[in-house]
């Protein structure tokens, strides 16, 4: 039986439907009528944060850590445009959300009006949908779109606008069972021809690879993807985006591939002559020149999404559909057709290659502050990797924490891959904490992303939100300056921060628990408190500004090169090619005096 009530009734109870208990968001003049609406409900927590691209990074966290849709809500005008940073990192990650803005009232639309902007036009290329509501009665069914297209297929951000008049409205409300949008029917099992294709292209395969990305973790797929790879003696090599997709430590797991990927997995890649690309898109970062990425492999390529297949690497056999659904599909067919792999000796050669090419960061001289090695080091051995969250803003941390992180499950490292966000990870982890607060959230941070959504403390200090973030402040922006250091001869134009905040005093201003280490001795015990601190805690962490991510290889160019140039001067200067591990050690030896990267931490 239907209900009367208002537009803006209507839309609570619409997430109500929709099992939603929990939203991030900003009030403003043309939503008081959803804020009215929302005020005493027991059923949905609203969470206030300090910023509204702030608040889309929390919703975005908290669907990353959980699957779920996130929500967001804000007012028009600057309130709606401030999302679209939000928006289009959730768009580029392929993360589920629905983001309600206000709008002026429909009689004034186009006019200039006070507070308006075409959030609709304006965020057009960076939503999966977007919807102008015209009127109350359409609300119920919008809002039960937007959820389905959101998470279906290839997950992305939906936005919907709502004029204030309408949210006043009135209608009969009477929530739909079923969704019918024509033409939006995404593909979940693979053709039978193309999957029959790919048994047989396998079955032939000497030196296999499954090539995962964030997708398998979209698609929940990573079982899949680990069965596939032990029952067939198939390495491994991910993404940044696929972390967590295969444990870390898994023996088949070869590493990360792309500019800061580790040379084994490049060497592995390259030495494919089947390459199973699994919800990955070929991205410039991860295979740099595309006509010499697994130049002389046969490419099996499997995306919900067809727009991707093709459109970086001609795939030899493309798979459109679920890739959960497909990868299972595809073992059914390789166990029908009775297929054996003969991989020992290539399984065996990958992985010598990653014991032969660990990774490794530039060590610090005394004095020099602590060494980004050491942090994770005595993090891999605190942290419960199944009841763990990690975020990372963007920058030479979020490489250092992909690269020596343990993690074995997915939805457990968060990062903005596609976009770069700067002030992604820390509104990521409030979210992720909400979403998971039965795990214990880090966010890895720069000194220079933090500062990007730094009112966000105050966000999680009013809600009591447990989270702790770990500052490394080289007191730059650390992966620009190693590029002007390696590229721009040393001409460090605007990226020294030598003004940046006291993070402590900073951390207690907002009602934190803080402590810095300067030196690797003082880490210990700072890492003790942080993680017998209850409530949120920041760790500041001093290092050196010469501190550089390796390897390190330019998007563009062949990344499967072994060859580095000599520096000069103390200058890391890889040229364009990536730096293998024997030429670093080279480079940290003769000229920075440095540690020799092969020690690797026990």
């Amino acid at each position: 039986m239907s209900q009367r009530m208002t537009g803006a009734e209507a839309v609570i109870a619409s997430l109500e439907k929709e099992g939603v208990d929990l939203i991030f968001g900003y009030p403003g003049g043309q939503v008081l009528a959803l804020y009215d609406a929302l005020y005493g409900n027991e059923n949905i927590c609203h969470i206030l944060a300090r910023h509204e691209q702030a608040a889309v990074h929390e919703a975005d966290g908290f669907a990353r850590a959980t699957g779920e849709v996130g929500v967001v809500l804000v007012t028009s005008g600057p309130g709606a445009t401030n999302t679209v940073t939000g928006i289009a990192t959730a768009y580029m990650d392929s993360v589920p959300l629905v983001i309600i803005t206000g709008q002026v009232p429909r009689s004034v639309i186009g006019t200039d009006s006070f507070q308006e902007s075409d959030i609709f036009g304006i965020t057009m290329p960076i939503v999966k949908h977007s919807y102008l509501v015209k009127a109350a009665a359409d609300l119920p069914r919008i809002i039960h779109e937007a959820f389905h297209i959101a998470n279906t297929g290839r997950p992305g951000p939906v936005l919907i606008d709502i004029p204030s008049d309408v949210a006043a409205e009135e209608l009969d409300f009477e929530y739909p069972e079923t969704v019918n949008i024509p033409g939006y029917k995404p593909t979940v099992r693979g053709h039978a021809r193309q999957l029959k294709q790919a048994v047989a292209l396998l079955s032939q395969a000497k030196r296999p690879v499954l090539y995962v990305g964030g997708g398998v973790i979209s698609a929940g797929a990573s079982e899949q993807v680990r069965a596939l790879a032990e029952s067939y003696g198939i390495p491994v090599v991910h993404t940044l985006m696929g972390i967590g997709a295969i444990p870390t430590d898994h023996p088949l797991n070869i590493g990360m591939v792309g500019m800061h990927g580790s040379m084994a997995a490049r060497k592995t890649i390259n030495g494919a002559d089947v390459v199973i690309a699994c919800g990955a898109r070929f991205s410039d970062r991860v295979i740099g020149d595309a006509d010499t990425f697994a130049a002389d492999a046969k490419i099996i390529h499997i995306d919900i999404d067809p727009a991707e297949i093709g459109k970086i690497r001609t795939a030899d056999v493309p798979i459109v559909g679920d890739l959960k659904t497909v990868l299972e599909e595809l073992v059914a067919g390789l166990e029908k057709n009775d297929v054996r792999l003969d991989t020992t000796e290539w399984v065996e050669q990958t992985a010598a290659w990653r014991f032969e090419y660990p990774l490794g960061v530039l060590r610090t001289r005394e004095g020099e502050g602590v060494s980004p090695a050491a942090v994770f080091e005595f993090l891999n051995r605190r942290l419960d990797p199944e009841h763990s969250i990690i975020t990372t803003e963007v920058g030479q941390h979020q490489m250092w924490a992909a690269q020596f992180l343990k993690r074995t499950q997915p939805r457990t490292f968060l990062t903005s891959g596609g976009l770069g966000t700067m002030g992604f990870g820390f509104p990521a982890a409030i979210g992720a904490q909400y979403g998971r607060p039965d795990c214990m959230v880090i966010c890895i941070a720069g000194d220079g992303s933090f500062v990007m959504n730094v009112q966000e403390m105050a966000t999680a200090a009013v809600y009591g939100v447990p989270l702790k973030v770990i500052v490394f402040n080289n007191r730059c922006l650390g992966m620009v300056h190693q590029w002007q250091k390696t590229f721009n001869d040393g001409r460090y134009s605007q990226t020294e921060l030598e003004n940046c905040p006291d993070f402590t005093k900073l951390a207690y201003a907002f009602g934190w628990t803080a402590r810095r280490a300067s030196s690797n001795t003082a880490l210990v015990s700072c890492i003790d408190a942080m993680f017998d601190s209850k409530g949120p805690f920041l760790l500041e962490v001093v290092i050196s500004r010469d501190a550089d991510v390796l390897p390190f290889s330019v998007g563009g160019h062949d990344v499967s090169s072994a060859d580095g140039q000599d520096a000069e001067d103390g200058e890391a200067a890889h040229g364009g090619a990536a730096m293998p591990l024997e030429n670093t050690v080279k480079l940290v030896d003769n000229l920075l005096e440095r540690v020799n990267q092969r020690e690797l931490w026990d």
